[in-house]
C-alpha cells in the first residue's frame, strides 16, 4: 500500500511538471510569435488623412529641372495656394535660389532622398545619409528643419519608414497621382486629378514640377478643386503629427478620444535634429 501511495505521488509530480513545462513552452512560443508578427508588420507611410474637413494637399516632386519651377510658383501666388515640394539633393545643389524662392513664398519644403534610389535596397545606415544629406543642405540655405520626406518612386520598406520616424520625419506619399509624369497632355492631367477616385477629404495629390504639361493643368486643377469644395493645404497642415493610427490603406486618423488635431512640434519641441 505504502509503495502504491510513493508511486502514485511520483507520477502526480511528473505530470504536475509536465503540465508547467508545457505552458512555459507554450508561453515562450506565444512570446516569440508576437515578436515575430512585431517584427513583419508592414509599416506605412502617410497615404491620405481621414478629417471631416474638406481640404486636400497638392505636392510636387523636385527631381530634374527647374525650367517651369517659378511659372509654378507665380500660378500659385496668384491663386493664394501654399503646397508641398519634395526636393533631392541633386535639384537643391542646382538651383539654391529656387529652394530659397519656394521658402520665401510659405511653400513646406520636403525631403526626396539625396541620389533619387530605391531606398528599400538600401541599408538603414544608408537610408539615413541619403535623407540627412539634404536636410542639412536645405538646413544651410534656409534655416528649415524640414520634417516631410517622400521616397523616390514610391518605393520604400520597415527599415525606411523606421529610420525616416527616427530622424523626426513623416513618411509621406499620395492616394491621387496626376500622372502628370507620363506627358498625356493638359487636360488628361486636369481630369485624372478631378475625376480621380480616391479624391476625398484628406488627399494628397503627386504632382511634378518638371513635368511637360503640370503648369498648364495647375490653375484649372487648383479651381476645378475649389470647384469641389476642397480648401488646399500644404501637407503640414493636413497630416496629424502626433496621437495618431494608420489603418491598412496608410489612412492616418487620430487616436480615439483625441477630437482636434494638434500643432506641428518644432524642433525645439522634442523632434530630433539633425546635423
Amino acid at each position: 500500500m505504502e509503495q502504491n501511495e510513493k508511486i502514485y505521488r511520483t507520477v502526480r509530480y511528473g505530470l504536475l511538471l509536465f503540465t508547467l513545462a508545457f505552458f512555459l513552452f507554450a508561453a515562450t512560443r506565444t512570446a516569440t510569435s508576437i515578436r515575430e508578427t512585431a517584427a513583419t508588420t508592414k509599416k506605412l507611410p502617410i497615404y491620405c488623412v481621414k478629417t471631416e474637413e474638406k481640404k486636400v494637399a497638392l505636392s510636387f516632386d523636385a527631381a530634374w529641372g527647374n525650367e517651369d519651377t517659378r511659372n509654378i510658383l507665380d500660378i500659385l501666388a496668384k491663386n493664394d495656394v501654399h503646397v508641398t515640394f519634395f526636393m533631392t539633393g541633386e535639384w537643391v545643389r542646382k538651383y539654391p535660389d529656387d529652394v530659397k524662392a519656394i521658402h520665401a513664398a510659405g511653400h513646406d519644403l520636403g525631403n526626396h532622398s539625396e541620389n533619387h534610389k530605391q531606398m528599400s535596397k538600401l541599408s538603414a545606415d544608408q537610408c539615413r545619409t541619403e535623407l540627412e544629406k539634404v536636410h542639412n543642405r536645405v538646413k544651410e540655405l534656409t534655416g528649415v528643419e524640414m520634417t516631410l520626406f517622400r521616397p523616390p518612386y514610391g518605393d520604400y520598406n520597415n527599415t525606411l519608414v523606421t529610420v525616416t520616424n527616427e530622424l523626426g520625419y513623416h513618411c509621406v506619399q499620395w492616394d491621387v497621382d496626376s500622372l502628370d509624369w507620363k506627358d498625356y497632355g493638359t487636360e488628361s492631367i486636369i481630369k485624372t486629378v478631378l475625376k480621380h477616385k480616391h479624391l476625398g477629404n484628406g488627399s494628397i495629390i503627386l504632382m511634378h514640377n518638371g513635368a511637360k504639361y503640370t503648369p498648364a493643368a495647375l490653375e484649372a486643377i487648383i479651381c476645378g478643386l475649389r470647384e469641389q469644395g476642397f480648401t488646399i493645404v500644404p501637407i503640414s497642415e493636413l497630416i496629424y503629427t502626433r496621437d495618431y493610427e494608420m489603418d491598412h490603406e496608410g489612412r492616418q486618423h487620430l487616436k480615439e478620444g483625441v477630437t482636434m488635431p494638434l500643432p506641428t512640434p518644432t524642433p525645439e519641441s522634442g523632434k530630433l535634429k539633425i546635423y
